[in-house]
């Protein structure tokens, strides 16, 4: 028998509590798990097989039902937070012991009400956890491709590498550091263009559009910068990236674009040291 996923069993012995299941008729008393009575279907004898899920029950014993879990083993899945107690989080899903999410395996701290993006497996004493480092767990086969616009949660961030999405919260995908725009946060969903499928499946993001239409966009972020500060911006093409980064959230090569599309439509004016809106002093 295994922890976590579904599995066919012969019923081998009925008590009034319950059935007791194996894999064989012949199995001895400890390669048996009860299926408690109140779960047991009403012709069920005997040498009759059924299909049921194996997780422990609230006195770490294994047990079975034939209720349909929110998550199996090696699995992802968006689970609610019941409570947090001295060890972790307790999320439910769907069966009637709540699901450990131990501390150590939180990428963030979660709390009461909310959801969280975990993947189910087993840990080094035999038991059934959540972790929210569900990098190993996401599939690589998408249907998606370059373009296409997607949805996805972000499970992880890195100064290094950037931010990790979990696309449909099922597909391995990662928007670049030089994509990273914006405030991205764990939990949080995000709209992202698909810019590259690699050769081992896993997507690359972008939460920008592409070029052509993002100038508009930025354009629009420039002038209203300008007139916030009263019709002059203190940047300019010589300001640095990490200027126009922290100020525009946009990158210089971005910023330079947008700027040259307002001069062409005589919006603004350069000054030595910034921007000018046309007609204003």
């Amino acid at each position: 028998m295994e922890l976590g996923v579904w599995q066919s069993l012969i019923c081998v012995r009925k008590v009034e509590f319950g059935v007791y299941l194996a894999k064989r008729q012949d199995a001895p008393r400890e390669e048996r798990v009860l299926l408690p009575a109140k779960q047991v279907p009403e012709h069920l004898e005997v040498g009759d097989g059924i299909d049921v899920f194996i997780y422990r029950d609230s006195g770490d014993r294994l047990i079975a039902t034939v209720n349909t879990p929110l998550i199996e083993k090696g699995r992802v899945a968006r689970l609610k937070v019941v409570e947090v107690g001295k060890v972790g989080a307790f999320l439910n899903w769907g069966l009637e012991k709540d699901l450990l999410l131990p501390y150590k395996e939180q990428t963030r701290k979660v709390g009461a009400g909310e959801e969280c993006l975990v993947a189910l497996y087993v840990d080094k004493s035999g038991r059934l956890c959540a972790t929210m480092n569900v990098y190993e767990y996401l599939e690589q086969d998408s249907p998606y491709q370059k373009d296409d616009m997607v949805r996805g949660t972000i499970y992880e961030t890195s100064e290094r590498f950037g931010v990790f999405v979990a696309v449909d919260d099922r597909y391995s995908a990662l928007i670049p550091a030089k994509e990273c725009y914006g405030n991205l946060r764990i939990g949080d969903t995000v709209t992202a263009r698909v810019t590259q499928v690699k050769e081992d499946g896993r997507l690359n993001l972008s939460v920008r559009e592409k070029a052509y239409l993002q100038i508009e966009k930025d354009a629009a972020r420039i002038l209203e910068a300008v007139d916030a500060a009263g019709g002059f911006l203190d940047l300019y093409d010589k300001s640095s990236p990490e200027q126009i980064k922290s100020r525009m959230d946009m990158s210089k090569n971005e910023f330079k674009r947008a700027v040259g599309h307002l001069l062409k439509t005589g919006m603004i004016v350069l000054e030595e040291n910034g921007i000018r809106r046309r007609g204003t002093l």
